[in-house]
Formats: C-alpha cells, structure tokens, sequence
C-alpha cells in the first residue's frame, strides 16, 4: 500500500518527521560491547528455580496494577528514603515520556547538558515541546555559568541531568547540580542509570530538595531484558505523574521476575563489583594503545577518541573484525571521531583490544 506525501504531512506532525527513529543494529554473531548491557547471564541454578516458580504465576489474570510486591523490593534494593514516593516504568524510558507528559504545554521548555542521553530530547520532541540542550565543556564536564544562564533564561520545566552521564560516562560536579537544583524554577531529574557502578548518587538528597526526582533503572543490573524502571520523589509531584502511567504497565511476567531476581540481589551486586574490576583493566588496557584518548568514566562503558577522521573507519574495522561497539562521531559536534565501548567479560574486553591495537596500528 502507497500513501502520498501529501498526506502525512497533512497528518504527521513536523515535530515527529523531523525525528530519526532510535535505531538498535542487529549485532549477529559479534561480540556486543555497544549497549551497556551486563555481560554474564544468570547463574543456571537461578534459572532453574525461576523456571520452577514460575509455575504458580497467573498469566490468565491482569498483573497487579500498583506491582506492590516489586515495587517495595526495589525500593529497598535502592534505599530510597521512607518519604519519597516511587513509581515503575518499563524502563526508565517510559518514566522520562511521563515526566514530560505532566508537563507538557505549548511553549514549555525541557533542558538538558549535551551531549547527553538521546531520549531527553527524543521525547520532549515527540510532546511537542522545546528541548533547550546546553553544551558541555571540552572534557565534557558542566559549563556552570552555562547552565545556570540558561536555567535562569530559559526558565525550564524540566531539567534532565544523567550521573553519570551517557555517552561521555564521567560524573557532574555535584556542587553544580546542588546549585542547579537550587535554582530551578521547576523539576530537576537526576537519572542515575549506571547507580550499578559508581558509589555516586542523590537518592539520599531526596528528603531535602522538593524539586528533585531521582530515575533509576534494573537494566545495568543485569535485567535489561525486563525493562524496569523507578522513579523516586515527593508524594505530591509524583501523585500527579502517575495519571498519565498506562493502566498495568508493568506485566505479571515483569512483576515476578523482578521479585524473584532482587532476592537474590547478592548475585547482581557480584557482577557489577566484578564489571567495576573489568572496567579498570580494560581502562589500563586501552592506555597502551597509541591514539586511543580515554575519557574518565563511572559507568559500565568508556567513552574514546581516535585520530581525526578516523571514527568511522575504525568502527568498521572492528565489526570486520567480530567486535561491535558505538559509534558516535556524527552524533554531536563534540563528539567527533569517539567511539564507545562496554565493560565486558575478560575475555571479550581482551578480544576487543586485541582488535582495536590491530586497527590504530
């Protein structure tokens, strides 16, 4: 079926044509070191006893609509103050779209320092809203006097600040975001995606800044196929967040799974200290590697720059060679010729050095 031009941009609207849809490649039998993803699999003793218990699951009946059971036990495994309040997602994807919904006005202003994750603007986009994007430094930390020009200009509703940050892994200074959070006249999102893997967090803060919610997610844990999300703040704004959530959004599949894997959150805790271990071999690796320029990260991936010009071709060399990481150069100006690779299991993080000595040789 054919449909003109004509009509969808009658119906489509600009905002929405102008957008790219996220794309994710398809990696085959590549080694994947391009999405942040917790490489070990589940033990196959847990596999076994999740398998058993899943017996008694209802699948014939709705899940729970609030996911008590769940959502009390990731409040724990995340020691979220007893004040705040929390709500689940699928993903924290879908928490950031209903952020933005409760917002969402003509003329209101979503902010965030860029580069940063892509989804910020994606759905601000998509809302119909403007996204104010407020660069980064060279060595991507906050430009201070930036942001709070543009907080103070812009007046935004809400401010999106991931720590660390993704693509670049480094944490903002926290004196900043404190002054940040102080200044904003609305909502201050701290999205600790990679909390997995940094001893670095606001959860704590909660209690004390009211215009502060804090994103967390159990996919760097080692559950990215489960797409779970939290998000934690103050009763009052999330009371209000909560009516644009889709009734049952988190399946009964979700639920128990979730439940299940958190009473054994010692197994988890072990692959991220371990993820931090390979993350630091891999770092003093990669410094061997003439024209690899590594920027500090806090996360389960590092952010690199290779000779001028060369990104692209480096990237293909690597898949030639059975190894996928990111390539961003082209993403964003300051961006250019960097490529991102996760924190794999020893031997794929040496697979990839081996690769990529070949390709900067």
């Amino acid at each position: 079926m054919t449909l003109s031009k004509e009509k969808i941009e009658t119906w489509i609207r600009p905002e929405v044509r102008a957008l790219k849809a996220y794309h994710v490649p398809d990696p085959g039998d590549m080694i994947k070191l391009d999405a942040m993803e917790n490489p070990y699999p589940w033990p196959e003793s847990l596999v076994s006893a999740w398998l058993e218990r899943l017996r008694g699951c209802s699948f014939n009946r709705y899940p729970d609509p609030g996911a008590a059971a769940l959502k009390q036990r990731m409040r724990d495994a995340m020691s979220v103050p007893e004040t705040a309040q929390v709500m689940l997602g699928n993903g924290s994807d879908e928490l950031i779209q209903m952020i933005i919904q409760s917002v969402a006005l003509p003329g209101r202003v979503i902010m965030a320092p860029e580069p940063t994750f892509v989804m910020y603007r994606q759905i601000a986009s998509v809302a119909g809203l403007e996204f104010a994007g407020v660069p980064l430094q060279a060595d991507f930390s906050l430009d201070r006097d930036a942001m709070l020009d543009a907080i103070a200009d812009r007046q935004p509703a809400v401010i999106f600040l991931a720590y660390p940050n993704n693509p670049t892994g480094n944490l903002f200074d926290r004196g900043i975001l404190l002054e940040i959070l102080a200044c904003a006249p609305g909502l201050v999102v701290i999205d600790e995606a990679y909390a997995p893997f940094t001893d670095a967090s606001f959860m704590a803060e909660l209690p004390v800044h009211g215009n502060l919610l804090v994103l967390r997610t159990l996919s760097k844990m080692g559950f990215a196929g489960l797409r779970l999300g939290l998000l934690a703040g103050a009763p009052d704004w999330l009371e209000q967040i909560e009516k644009t959530r889709l009734p049952y959004n988190i399946s009964s599949i979700n639920q128990f799974t979730g439940e299940f894997a958190l009473e054994y959150r010692e197994v988890f805790d072990r692959q991220a200290a371990d993820i931090r271990a390979s993350r630091e071999h891999l770092v003093a690796g990669m410094k061997t590697i003439p024209g690899a320029e590594l920027f500090p990260s806090e996360a389960n991936f590092i952010l690199f720059r290779v000779p001028a010009g060369r990104g692209p071709g480096i990237f293909a060399g690597l898949k030639s060679r059975g190894v996928l990481i990111k390539n961003l150069d082209g993403s964003a100006p300051a961006l250019r010729d960097c490529l991102r690779v996760t924190v794999g299991t020893p031997e794929e993080n040496a697979a990839f050095l081996a690769a990529l000595s070949k390709e900067l040789a």
